[in-house]
């Protein structure tokens, strides 16, 4: 299905170029100066790179025709990533080229939606936040508030996110997947 540029909306999926992207955000730019263009942010589903394209408003853009299975991560091995669909409970081995840094934020048991493009697996979409633990950081700062001072922390999955001076170790976080950013503590 082809739209108009000015349709273009965070989250759907669009071929160009002959790949797959799904658009991150939009906006409609009128400068002072020369035409409107409506500058997008998209990410591709295949490397996970995200870029700026602008489009002319009357650019017709192809959207594509995505299915969507909720599906539980169950575990990694050397070279892929094993998921079960919710519905069938049939298994899916993805490789990490296709998770791109989503991989960052998967523990076991973790409910996704899987992309499919033609019945080909080309994306997954995390929930919007998750819940890690804190595995390793700098020992909590006596008197440290919420407005103090920012530190490193490494969470169970690798990755190493910037959290408040007062988080310790073993203290289970909620992080952004869009941002990879702290948003607080989880609740006990």
């Amino acid at each position: 299905m082809q739209i108009i540029a000015t349709q273009l909306r965070s989250g759907q999926i669009i071929l160009h170029n002959g790949e797959l992207y799904r658009v991150l955000s939009t906006t409609h730019v009128t400068p002072g100066k020369g035409n409107a263009l409506v500058q997008s942010k998209i990410r591709s589903l295949r490397t996970g790179v995200q870029t700026e394209h602008r489009f002319r408003p009357s650019d017709k853009v192809e959207v594509a025709r995505i299915d969507t299975h909720e599906m539980q991560y169950l575990y990694s091995d050397s070279h892929h990533y094993h998921f079960m669909n919710l519905e069938t409970y049939e298994q899916l081995a993805l490789p990490e080229e296709t998770l791109a840094d989503t991989k960052d934020y998967l523990l076991p048991d973790t409910v996704v939606e899987v992309d499919f493009y033609n019945g080909e697996p080309v994306g997954v979409e995390l929930p919007n936040t998750v819940v890690l633990e804190v595995v390793e950081t700098e020992p909590k700062l006596k008197g440290a508030t919420a407005a103090g001072n920012n530190k490193p922390a490494k969470l169970e999955t690798g990755i190493t996110v910037t959290v408040p001076a007062y988080i310790e170790t073993g203290t289970k976080i909620v992080v952004d997947t869009r941002t990879g950013e702290y948003v607080s503590r989880a609740e006990s």
